[in-house]
Protein backbone atom coordinates (compact mmCIF):
# COMPACT_ATOMS: atom_id res chain seq x y z
CA UNK A 1 0.00 0.00 0.00
CA UNK A 2 1.14 3.48 -1.18
CA UNK A 3 2.59 5.82 1.93
CA UNK A 4 -0.01 8.43 2.53
CA UNK A 5 1.33 12.09 1.31
CA UNK A 6 0.26 15.21 3.54
CA UNK A 7 -1.70 16.15 -0.31
CA UNK A 8 -3.44 12.90 0.24
CA UNK A 9 -4.42 14.22 4.09
CA UNK A 10 -5.46 17.70 2.81
CA UNK A 11 -7.98 15.70 0.10
CA UNK A 12 -9.24 13.51 2.86
CA UNK A 13 -9.66 16.64 5.26
CA UNK A 14 -11.54 18.85 2.86
CA UNK A 15 -13.73 16.01 1.58
CA UNK A 16 -14.73 14.91 5.27
CA UNK A 17 -15.33 19.08 6.01
CA UNK A 18 -16.11 20.68 3.13
CA UNK A 19 -14.87 23.37 1.25
CA UNK A 20 -15.25 26.30 3.10
CA UNK A 21 -12.27 24.84 5.40
CA UNK A 22 -10.00 24.27 2.43
CA UNK A 23 -8.36 27.92 2.95
CA UNK A 24 -7.06 26.74 6.77
CA UNK A 25 -4.84 24.11 4.67
CA UNK A 26 -2.87 25.63 2.44
CA UNK A 27 1.17 26.47 3.48
CA UNK A 28 2.71 24.27 5.37
CA UNK A 29 0.37 22.78 7.68
CA UNK A 30 2.32 19.49 9.37
CA UNK A 31 2.28 20.77 12.49
CA UNK A 32 -0.13 23.01 13.13
CA UNK A 33 -3.07 21.38 15.79
CA UNK A 34 -6.18 20.20 13.62
CA UNK A 35 -7.61 22.89 15.99
CA UNK A 36 -6.25 25.59 14.94
CA UNK A 37 -6.69 24.25 11.27
CA UNK A 38 -10.91 24.47 12.44
CA UNK A 39 -10.94 20.83 12.79
CA UNK A 40 -13.08 19.60 15.41
CA UNK A 41 -13.07 15.58 16.55
CA UNK A 42 -16.24 14.60 14.31
CA UNK A 43 -14.28 15.87 11.28
CA UNK A 44 -11.31 14.05 12.50
CA UNK A 45 -13.13 10.88 13.14
CA UNK A 46 -15.06 11.02 9.66
CA UNK A 47 -11.61 11.62 8.64
CA UNK A 48 -10.17 8.48 10.07
CA UNK A 49 -12.90 6.74 8.71
CA UNK A 50 -12.27 7.87 5.14
CA UNK A 51 -8.48 7.04 5.22
CA UNK A 52 -9.12 3.64 6.75
CA UNK A 53 -11.24 2.67 3.88
CA UNK A 54 -8.82 4.71 1.06
CA UNK A 55 -5.53 2.61 2.50
CA UNK A 56 -6.76 -0.29 4.04
CA UNK A 57 -5.74 -0.09 7.47
CA UNK A 58 -7.56 0.11 10.84
CA UNK A 59 -7.27 3.36 12.96
CA UNK A 60 -7.28 2.82 16.78
CA UNK A 61 -9.72 5.78 17.73
CA UNK A 62 -7.20 6.51 20.57
CA UNK A 63 -4.25 6.95 18.16
CA UNK A 64 -6.41 9.21 16.20
CA UNK A 65 -7.13 11.25 18.80
CA UNK A 66 -3.75 11.86 20.26
CA UNK A 67 -2.89 12.47 16.43
CA UNK A 68 -3.34 16.14 17.47
CA UNK A 69 -1.12 17.69 13.98
CA UNK A 70 -1.32 16.66 10.13
CA UNK A 71 2.14 15.27 10.79
CA UNK A 72 1.45 13.07 13.63
CA UNK A 73 -1.52 11.60 11.67
CA UNK A 74 0.78 10.96 8.55
CA UNK A 75 3.09 9.31 11.31
CA UNK A 76 0.28 6.98 12.33
CA UNK A 77 -1.40 6.08 8.91
CA UNK A 78 2.27 5.39 7.22
CA UNK A 79 3.42 3.00 10.11
CA UNK A 80 0.09 1.46 10.07
CA UNK A 81 0.08 0.86 6.17
CA UNK A 82 3.89 -0.08 6.10
CA UNK A 83 3.21 -2.58 8.60
CA UNK A 84 0.59 -4.43 6.74
CA UNK A 85 2.52 -4.30 3.46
Amino acid sequence: MAQMTLDDLRGTLIACAGEEESAALNGDILDMTFEDLGYDSLALMESASKIERDYGVALPEEAVADADTPRALLALVNSLTAAAA
